[in-house]
């Protein structure tokens, strides 16, 4: 259990596309700043959707010009279509991420289009982004259950991450996005995706905590071979457009089991949890993540002998 396990940041944006007020852009340039002094090197920044939908991102560019270049630190950007992914580009991503829901209900509700229309988008956009030199990703999300169809049969999301495959991206992820999953169900998508995937895509996994199984979820999910995992800073967040949805999986809580596991993270955990308190701080509100209020584990002899 000493391989590198690859952690995504999602806060500054999943996690922040819920909060009911908006992030000055100044705080958000500074939250993500302290994720990169801590570790992180893949940041899920912001998405550049209608500021009308999701009024928290409407500051995208603002974002993205703030941040420093950092060498090896990717700054990803979500789009669901192609006028995203051209304000993507145009702001200076070096990772762009797309999602398409693998239940067409959901799509629809989540962005106004069917599941063929977004696997056509995102063929396009795949096929541009690496004409420009622009690393893209894809998610399967509600891979794992649907609010609104219930249970997803394992077929129909092998069906769709076969279809997004087809734009050879470098990496897939299974998205919990309404967090029913359970770990037999995360060794069950991931193992069969292994099957049927190419073996140069990439597997990665972003789950939700809704029903105190994400991190579970997550130990399962590098069990079965995944090699990135989502989590968000403090375990903010949550699809506003799931019903009950709650937070994502705490990134402190998921860098201290797996480090205490014998995994490679390469993230300061003393440093994050430092930034979940400033975050809180910040919202003027407690977050969900659990290692910020027990502590890390063992502590400093000295602190033991106090």
């Amino acid at each position: 259990m000493s391989r590198p396990v690859e952690i995504v940041e999602v806060g500054p944006r999943d996690g922040l596309q819920s909060e009911p007020g908006v992030l000055p852009t100044a705080a958000k340039i500074e939250l993500i700043e302290r994720l990169t002094d801590a570790g992180l090197r893949r940041l899920e920044v912001t998405s550049f959707v209608n500021p009308k939908k999701v009024p928290q991102m409407a500051d995208a560019e603002a974002v993205l010009a703030g941040l420093r270049k950092r060498d090896g630190v990717r700054y990803i950007g979500l789009v669901l279509n192609q006028k995203g992914f051209e304000r993507a580009l145009a702001a200076g991503c070096n990772e762009v991420g797309m999602a398409v829901v693998a239940s067409d209900t959901f799509n629809r509700r989540n962005q106004g289009v069917g599941t063929d229309e977004s696997i056509a988008a995102w063929l396009a956009i795949a096929r541009e982004a690496k004409a420009a030199g622009v690393r893209a990703q894809v998610t399967v999300s509600a891979a794992f259950g649907c609010p609104f169809e219930g249970e997803m049969p394992v077929a129909r999301v092998l069906e769709v991450a076969q279809r997004v495959a087809e734009a050879e991206p470098f990496e897939i992820a299974f998205a919990d996005t309404i967090g029913v999953g359970v770990p037999a169900q995360v060794s069950e998508i991931i193992g069969r995706a292994r099957e049927v995937l190419p073996k140069t895509v990439q597997l990665r996994a972003h789950f939700h905590n809704t029903r105190n199984t994400g991190l579970a979820n997550a130990y399962a999910a590098v069990d079965a071979g995944v090699s990135a995992l989502d989590s968000s800073v403090g375990g903010i967040g949550g699809c506003p457009f799931a019903p009950a949805a709650t937070g994502n999986i705490p990134t402190e809580d998921l860098v201290y089991m797996l480090s205490r596991s014998g995994f490679q993270t390469g993230i300061d955990l003393d440093k994050l949890v430092a930034t979940t308190e400033w975050l809180q701080q910040t919202l003027g509100r407690s977050v969900p993540g659990m290692l910020v209020k027990a502590g890390n584990f063992p502590k400093p002899a000295s602190a033991c002998a106090a």
